[in-house]
């Protein structure tokens, strides 16, 4: 009887430790997931311009010019909405100078900045802004790509905690798509509009990631309706040759190295 009291006390104690562990790293991802959410909220603070003069731009914003007999374009009804679209990006590429862009769904979580390191394609895979060690990494554009690109695929982790591209996920849903029909992408230029015209479930090794640019229009119109029959749906014309596409990718099914890519064209 002793002897059993014994072995039932040890495995007790033992059994405690395992639990008091898996609890520890628990608590410690969850912490360092809180942490890269507060992180990614400071750069959103940063780019936020709360009071913005009506006579001044905003770096990496368009500049507005009024042309004679052109109607003034009204003022939102939520203020407070449209103060949080406009962004001053200047920081932020002064801070790192991968940055290249911020990514925006309005409506959505995804409101990220984008990174770019072409001689070394995945460094924002498991890094922060700042270069540090993250599991979430950093929204990135393909390193072959340029900001001129025809095909700019940027790539972010589909997180079980809802960041990152973690809201594509609505996009299998047309009721979704219709709702969110546009993406942001803010760089030095200015920011540019696309709408999404197709949702798509790949392969990560699917063809459509070798298209970056087209030599003739030929080229361009062949792999764009290619990758649109492979799509869930499509909810726009197919865009033509001299539009520019904007693919955001993230894992979806990765028991089979599925994909999912929502495909937009430039307005």
């Amino acid at each position: 009887m002793t002897s059993r009291r014994i072995k039932f006390g040890v495995f007790a104690i033992l059994l405690l430790g395992v639990l008091m562990v898996c609890g520890t790293m628990v608590g410690r991802e969850l912490l360092l997931r809180q942490k890269e959410k507060e992180d990614f909220e400071q750069l959103v603070k940063l780019v936020t311009v709360e009071n913005l003069d009506v006579n001044s731009t905003p770096s990496g914003s368009p500049a507005i010019t009024e042309q004679p007999g052109a109607t003034a374009t009204p003022t939102p009804d939520n203020e407070e909405e449209s103060q949080e679209q406009r962004r001053d990006l200047s920081e932020l590429f002064a801070m790192n100078g991968d940055f290249v862009g911020w990514l925006c769904i309005p409506g959505t979580d995804i409101n990220y900045p984008v990174m770019h390191t072409t001689d070394d394609p995945e460094r924002y895979l498991r890094r922060n802004f700042h270069g540090e060690y993250s599991e979430s990494g950093v929204p990135f554009l393909d390193f072959r790509c340029s900001l001129d690109s025809d095909n700019l695929i940027i790539y972010g982790h589909n997180m079980m905690n809802g960041t990152m591209f973690a809201g594509l996920r609505g996009y299998v849903q047309k009721d979704f798509c219709d709702q969110h029909p546009i993406i942001e992408f803010q760089t030095a230029d200015g920011c540019a509009e696309y709408q999404v015209f197709a949702v798509i479930q790949v392969k990560s090794n699917d063809e459509w990631y070798k298209f970056v640019g087209a030599d003739n229009a030929e080229d361009f119109n062949n792999a764009v309706e290619k990758i649109a029959g492979k799509a869930l749906f499509t909810t726009n014309p197919i865009p033509k040759y001299g539009r520019q596409l904007l693919t955001l990718s993230t894992c979806y099914d990765s028991a089979h190295n599925g994909r999912l890519l929502v495909i937009a064209a430039k307005i």
